[in-house]
């Protein structure tokens, strides 16, 4: 029964793999390298029998490039190494990997590990906890992931939303696997992109960040097209081509702060609002995707953004607590009487 692989075999295992002759079959086709060690032949064999079940030692032998006989000189070695590597006899038979008291070495892709953080990410609010059960383990595929897409896989995760949106549209591992690459190698790349319309179009940009915003992926990047900062969703990212062209981003760049600005202008509604109270006091009480806070005197904040949604910033707005003015924005003016009638009516007395 496999319980990890046990004291000293490593070394055990160092000297069979050197004892191995890797016999190299000519027409091995898609085989590993002619010129890998045998460490590297017998990992392989771990993630062949791993990803294809009932693999033939046949089928083994092609795809590592040596003779069948070594093939299952490396199965036999796995299994002193006390990996359980169960063989069924027959047409439909093959190797496949048993299951023990522990799970037996895992092999990622770059894309398949960063696509179970995104899971992650994506249906746990603890996630970003390393003493929590799912955080650690978390932690665990992290240290799988290449250094590159590591630092960016661990960039999202301290920048996921505490609360994710079940109705959030989730987006291509694959599709986010080569942005968050693209975004570690500073390279340009270019979009195809759906809106939300229907819209179709081809942009290039230079991929600064993805962040994770209330359950929904986001590029954050410069359009060569607009020269100007963009935001794209990546769930409507319809093609990903990677040049060779690099860039160089932002050196104060805050992926989160930057994004949440980005997403508080160009809406419907221009707004435009006065607060009796210091710019980090009202800071302190309003979500930063409301708009921008810049200071109108030492007492006085002014609050400038947009909204689509005038009675859901009304009830942003009455979070505040200060006495503020709606100085520009005739609808949220509106949403703000209608939400404070409703508030009075609410604490008026019973009646008997």
């Amino acid at each position: 029964m496999y319980r990890g692989v046990r004291n000293g075999a490593l070394d055990h295992w160092s000297r069979k793999l050197r004892s191995i002759p890797d016999v190299l079959r000519p027409e091995s086709g898609d085989a590993v390298k002619p010129d890998a060690g045998p460490t590297a032949r017998a990992l392989l064999a771990l993630e062949l029998v791993q990803g294809s079940p009932g693999i033939t030692a046949d089928r083994l032998a092609d795809r590592l490039g040596v003779s069948e006989r070594a093939a299952r000189r490396y199965v036999g070695i796995l299994r002193e190494a006390g990996i359980p590597i169960e063989s069924v006899r027959g047409p439909y038979g093959g190797y496949r990997v048993g299951r023990g008291l522990r799970l037996a070495p895992l092999m990622f892709s770059a894309a398949e590990a960063l696509g179970l953080v995104m899971a992650v990410l994506d249906g746990h609010h603890d996630a970003s906890d390393p003493t929590n059960p799912v955080g650690g383990a978390l932690d665990k595929i992290m240290r799988a992931l290449p250094e590159p897409v590591a630092a960016q896989a661990e960039a999202v995760r301290r920048t996921t939303a505490p609360a994710p949106d079940r109705a959030a549209a989730r987006p291509d591992p694959g599709t986010t696997a080569t942005l968050v690459q693209a975004c570690s190698n500073h390279r340009r790349v270019r979009l195809g992109y759906r809106s939300e319309a229907g819209s179709e179009w081809v942009v290039e940009v230079d991929p600064w960040a993805v962040v994770v915003r209330h359950g929904r992926w986001y590029l954050l990047c410069r359009s060569h097209t607009a020269d100007a900062r963009r935001a794209y969703r990546i769930d409507r990212v319809r093609g990903v081509e990677v040049f060779d062209d690099t860039f160089s981003p932002p050196g104060d760049l805050d992926p989160v702060a930057m994004l949440e600005e980005h997403l508080a202008v160009g809406w419907e509604y221009e707004v435009e609002v006065v607060i009796d109270a210091p710019v980090d006091t009202v800071a302190r009480c309003l979500p930063r995707g409301i708009g921008r806070l810049e200071p109108f005197d030492a007492d006085t904040t002014r609050l400038v953004g947009s909204t689509s949604n005038p009675v859901w910033y009304a009830e942003r707005l009455a979070a505040i607590p200060a006495s503020y003015r709606i100085v520009r924005c005739p609808e949220l003016q509106e949403a703000a009487r209608v939400i404070g009638q409703r508030l009075l009516t609410a604490g008026a007395s019973p009646h008997p």
